[in-house]
């Protein structure tokens, strides 16, 4: 089993900055691929950005895409996720993800491993 906890969230004005990190830990040997979701106050989960953990393979969604930057770590089972030019709408919690499989996923249920999340909230 895979365990992991975020940390970095907090209150930023749109425009601003955040950096999230991830850190995984146990049966970290599983991890194929790691992702960040996110959940907004009446809406479902939705996928922001996802990297492979064997490769430099990244995807992120459309709403992200030129603001923010998945990265890792892999000698310390490290996620990250710069968020540059936050707006309003990226308030959430932020929960980072791991799953086995080989391929990146944009669906949660492709994800075997949550972490417990981070509140990001943007606003002036």
């Amino acid at each position: 089993q895979v365990q992991l906890v975020e940390s970095g969230g907090g209150l930023v004005q749109p425009g601003g900055s955040l950096r999230l990190s991830c850190a995984a830990s146990g049966r970290t040997n599983t991890i194929n691929a790691m992702g960040w979701f996110r959940q907004a106050p009446g809406k479902e989960r939705e996928f922001v950005a996802g990297i492979s953990w064997i490769a430099e393979s990244t995807v992120y969604a459309d709403s992200v895409k030129g603001r923010f930057t998945i990265s890792k770590d892999n000698a310390d089972n490290k996620l990250y996720l710069q968020m540059n030019s936050l707006e309003p709408e990226d308030t959430a919690v932020y929960y980072c993800a791991a799953k086995k499989g080989l391929y990146i996923a944009t669906m949660a249920a492709q994800y075997n491993s949550w972490g417990q999340g981070t509140q990001v909230t943007v606003s002036s």
